[in-house]
């Protein structure tokens, strides 16, 4: 049997004050700085390209490689494979974390949103996958 958690969202905005969080659904995300923590948290949604600012560098879990920047731009994925985390950090050298990966706790700004997509293919980036495994 399978849990579903039902966990309020709301969209990203530039300037947004984000904190990293444990939703304790198996997953780890962004919420507003101010916001709850847990269940009772607002998760913020970002679409791919998003561009955040972290206050400090970025830390992950201990099976992560590091060091990770400041600056790191959002993307999903693996989107075809539904049993798999799909939310990641590409930092400007090329690595790329999952979000789940990262320690709670971590600051971050919205420095800006993705470009209004001009064609099929970019509207297909910025497509989200709205599941994980």
């Amino acid at each position: 049997m399978r849990l579903q958690f039902a966990i309020k969202t709301r969209k990203a905005a530039v300037g947004d004050k984000l904190t990293t969080v444990n939703f304790g659904t198996g997953t780890t995300g962004f919420t507003s700085a101010d916001g709850a923590m847990g269940l009772e948290a607002v998760a913020v949604c970002l679409l791919p390209g998003t561009e955040l600012a972290f206050d400090e560098p970025v830390t992950a879990g201990v099976y992560s490689k590091g060091p990770f920047g400041h600056l790191a731009r959002f993307r999903q994925i693996d989107k075809e494979d539904r049993h798999r985390h799909h939310d990641a950090l590409e930092f400007a050298d090329g690595q790329i974390m999952l979000l789940t990966c990262l320690v709670p706790g971590q600051r971050a700004t919205v420095l800006q949103l993705p470009a209004v997509p001009m064609d099929e293919h970019e509207a297909e980036e910025q497509r989200r996958v709205e599941y994980a495994g």
